[in-house]
């Protein structure tokens, strides 16, 4: 790990899985002939002819005639988080098991830094960059100015998508597999259900959710999640609160532990790292929860006392897929807008490594009534996989 200042003076974190080389900014080569070291330890690759965006990307240094250099741009929420910026990472990991590609991991948790960090990347030589993974719809509006502006520059933005044709948008279904976590809570508050000393109260009918940030994105994940409970049973109260950022574990638990209070028996988490606070107000209830991206049971082991279950997105299936395009020079087939949902079986809600044999088969049944509902066009979610507009 290195890490070089941004232009606010704070850290970026950079992972440099392969030989240490000084970046060189592209434009000033293009502009002058002369090479400039640019400072803060970043790389990139533009490897086309610069032209208007209507030209394809050279990958004559990249694919199958030579190693293939991908960059990752976290989220806010930063690398470790055990959800969404892991599997993406993990997806491209498994691509350079079976490929020769060599990966840079940035850790970037500023979003007032993410297009110095994207063109730096876009800008460097040394390494050249077949491709940067962008981890979020927080990169949309710097990767607007950049995806123009480095149009021989491909990238994967993750949860968004930019019409341009050097971009391969990739958006997971959040409101169909949060209208399941809905089905499951909703199937699970009026049933008994105990686990190493916690418990629900079967004779209540209230749930809870703790989104991120109050915004369109997230939004989905919860009307989606209160149309998946009434679904179930349109008499449960969904009481609804929001972090206002990704990282706040504590505020995360104080708003879970309101809920509870309230007399939640399971709480859904859409808030990234910051969820882990909603597991901890569980525990601390003796109460439930549901985790959000990956099977939270198995990637945070110590709650699985409390997870009933994960609405997951196989982002690593995609990052994985992206990367094997690029590898073996099929761009267009892995570029453009992608949703991936239920019908793609990209999205599901999977129950608790310890909890789920508990679960009685009215959830299993639930859940697979309303995913066929929702495939056949019976069920309409609300919102869409890129989020709430009104």
């Amino acid at each position: 790990m290195v890490s070089g200042p941004d232009p606010d003076g704070e850290s970026t974190t950079v992972d440099q899985r392969g030989d240490s080389a000084t970046p060189i900014n592209r434009r000033d080569v293009l502009r002058s002939g002369a090479a400039v070291a640019i400072t803060g330890g970043l790389a990139g690759c533009l490897t086309g002819d610069g032209g208007d965006g209507d030209t394809e990307t050279d990958t004559t240094d990249g694919g199958e005639g030579g190693t293939t250099n991908i960059a990752i741009v976290s989220s806010s929420a930063g690398f470790g988080d055990r959800a969404f910026n892991d599997l993406a990472l993990e997806g491209l990991e498994n691509a350079a098991e079976e490929y020769d590609i060599e990966l840079q991991q940035v850790e970037e948790t500023n979003q007032s830094n993410y297009g110095t960090v994207q063109s730096r990347l876009a800008e460097s030589q040394n390494p050249d960059y077949d491709l940067i993974v962008l981890v979020g719809y927080q990169h949309t509006q710097a990767l607007e100015t950049n995806a123009e502006e480095y149009s021989d520059q491909r990238w994967m933005l993750i949860n968004d998508h930019i019409e341009r044709p050097n971009v391969g948008g990739y958006i997971w279904a959040n409101h169909e597999m949060s209208f399941q976590a809905g089905v499951l809570a909703g199937t699970m508050t009026t049933r008994e259900l105990t686990h190493e000393g916690n418990s629900n109260d079967p004779d209540g009918t209230t749930v809870g959710f703790v989104g991120g940030v109050d915004g369109a994105l997230i939004n989905a994940f919860e009307r989606a999640y209160v149309a998946g409970v009434e679904w179930v049973n349109k008499d449960v109260d969904v009481r609804v609160g929001y972090i206002g950022n990704y990282e706040d574990t504590q505020t995360a638990a104080n708003i879970a532990s309101s809920q509870y209070d309230a007399g939640a028996d399971i709480v859904y988490q859409a808030a990234a790292a910051a969820g882990q606070g909603v597991f901890q107000a569980a525990q601390e209830a003796n109460r439930f929860a549901i985790g959000v991206d990956a099977d939270q049971s198995v990637t945070l082991p110590d709650y699985q006392d409390v997870i009933i279950g994960s609405a997951i997105k196989r982002i690593n299936e995609g990052t994985y897929r992206v990367a094997e395009g690029i590898v073996q020079d099929n761009w267009d087939e892995v570029s453009g807008r992608n949703v991936l949902g239920l019908d793609q079986d990209a999205v599901a809600v999977v129950l608790g490594q310890a909890i789920g044999s508990k679960l009685p088969d009215a959830v299993s049944q639930n859940l697979e009534e309303s995913k066929q509902a929702i495939v056949d066009g019976d069920v309409t979610v609300p919102c869409t996989a890129a989020g709430c507009q009104d």
